[in-house]
């Protein structure tokens, strides 16, 4: 473990597995106190924490949906009661993403995107700023996708939200610039993870034959580049989209 993150305080959200996890240990292992956020599989993120605690890691555990503005209040109220004010916040949650020809989507379908990358970012954000702002100090950091920059086909919905929610962070990041307060987007490709399994091999493979890399992303990929956005040594960088895909997004 470095020290870098010491005496702050990181709010993860959707973080008891896959990216998030992997993101929560890492700025964990660099100091920081870790608030995992969960809102429905309580014995996968009982494991979580035991995990992250196995590591020395001073960790605690919040059970809060993130699309719903009680519930966000709530959770950042917690998180400072019980490990200290959000200085570092990473959007991460994620509903389950469907593909479809858009004769086939509902608006519902929709609304689901735009609720996990719009409304909740945005809530989000509004419930760690005041502290954040009085400590001139604060890290947000949306996790994006590498869609908004290949733009699949049958995959709107889910291009659309997250096209919105980049352009959201580089407002913020403008908004947000005289706080002392920087706002990113990291940029997976595709990381296959727990929710992945069922994903057909020829699948799999297809992608991965596209990658310039030649290898797959792993979770750890992404984490670190989260954890040097949160660095205190990053105040200068902000209001950018940091694409983390082997090179998928070259153009």
């Amino acid at each position: 473990m470095n020290a870098e993150l010491s005496g702050k305080t990181a709010l993860v959200t959707g973080s008891t597995t896959g990216l998030g996890l992997e993101i929560a240990a890492e700025l964990g292992r660099r100091g920081a106190k870790i608030a995992l956020n969960y809102c429905h599989n309580g014995q996968r993120a009982d494991r979580a924490l035991a995990e992250l605690k196995h590591e020395g890691i001073e960790v605690a555990l919040f059970q809060a949906s993130v699309i719903d503005d009680t519930e966000i209040r709530r959770l950042v109220s917690s998180v400072g009661t019980v490990l200290g004010p959000v200085d570092i916040l990473v959007v991460n949650a994620t509903p389950d993403q469907p593909q479809r020809a858009l004769p086939d989507y509902s608006w519902s379908d929709y609304q689901t995107m735009l609720d996990f990358f719009v409304k909740s970012p945005v809530l989000l954000t509004q419930a760690v700023l005041p502290h954040m702002a009085s400590a001139q100090w604060g890290r947000i950091i949306n996790i994006g996708s590498e869609v908004v920059h290949r733009a699949p086909a049958h995959f709107s919905a889910y291009v659309a939200a997250k096209g919105a929610q980049h352009a959201w962070t580089r407002a913020m990041a403008r908004e947000l610039a005289p706080h002392q307060i920087t706002v990113n987007m990291v940029s997976p490709g595709w990381i296959p993870v727990e929710r992945h399994r069922h994903t057909p091999p020829e699948d799999k493979l297809k992608y991965l034959t596209q990658i310039p890399m030649g290898r797959w992303g792993v979770p750890a990929d992404v984490a670190v580049t989260v954890a040097a956005l949160a660095s205190p040594t990053m105040d200068f960088v902000t209001g950018q989209c940091i694409g983390v895909s082997g090179g998928m997004t070259i153009a």
